[in-house]
């Protein structure tokens, strides 16, 4: 049977600012990639997310992204050098590594958040620079990819062991990487055209672009974003229509 990895991102709250549907995804999600601080998160929400995350034996991640509280993440920080890019990646993969340990649960993979991400699968030294701190940290983490992006090369280059991510609610360009977020019609929003996209994702091993090209991709996992406004419906739609097509629902370390 053909299976997926469903991947979420959470704990993007800030203190007593509430961020998603944590509880309700967590039930739904197969794996979690959670905030360590510096787009989102702190240390409080962090170890909430992992517990919730553990009693439900599900897979944690670190989400790494730039030191961006103010813009959750998502704004590029040109400027910085390879050494630092490594140093804020290892810097909250230790940090989620702490708290986890804290909560008698262990981060398995990183997925590198927002605006970080987008520069990486078109920018060689960033994208260098993240896979040389995750490996750092520990050469066993599992390196959550873009599928077809420079973090592939990247995660290669560093013998890192990967999974190839596509996105649920995400447009895609003609050349495989994501429609920026300041476009127009960037975030999907409807679930049963969601539900639907997904199957064909998995079926056809590639995604749609917005003027309809098929693009071929390994696809390991399917993110749903957490701070999507409809993502608990989303993440039903998506695992009822799974189901439906006999597409089994797994953690990436046992899927495909």
């Amino acid at each position: 049977m053909t299976s997926i990895d469903l991947n979420c991102d959470l704990g993007e709250s800030f203190g007593p600012w509430e961020m998603g549907h944590d509880a309700e995804m967590i039930e739904l999600a197969t794996s979690v990639n959670v905030a360590c601080g510096f787009h989102a998160g702190d240390a409080d929400i962090m170890r909430q997310t992992v517990e919730l995350a553990k009693a439900k034996g599900v897979s944690v991640g670190a989400h790494p992204g730039y030191r961006d509280l103010h813009g959750f993440g998502r704004r590029p920080m040109p400027g910085l050098t390879s050494r630092e890019i490594e140093n804020l990646i290892a810097y909250q993969i230790g940090a989620l590594q702490a708290i986890a340990t804290a909560a008698g649960h262990k981060v398995t993979h990183v997925k590198a958040h927002g605006a970080i991400s987008n520069v990486a699968c078109e920018d060689d030294m960033t994208a260098r620079a993240i896979a040389n701190g995750i490996k750092a940290v520990d050469p066993n983490l599992i390196f959550v990819v873009l599928a077809n992006s420079k973090l592939v090369t990247a995660g290669e280059a560093a013998n890192l062991p990967m999974v190839h991510e596509v996105f649920a609610d995400r447009a895609y360009e003609d050349n495989g990487n994501l429609v920026s977020r300041k476009k127009p019609g960037a975030v999907l929003h409807d679930a049963r055209e969601i539900a639907d996209r997904v199957v064909r994702m998995v079926q056809d091993g590639g995604v749609v672009s917005v003027t309809g090209k098929m693009i071929k991709m390994r696809t390991d996992t399917v993110c749903i974003h957490g701070d999507n406004p409809t993502a608990v419906e989303i993440a039903r739609g998506v695992r009822q229509a799974l189901d439906k097509a006999g597409i089994k629902v797994a953690p990436f370390r046992t899927a495909n």
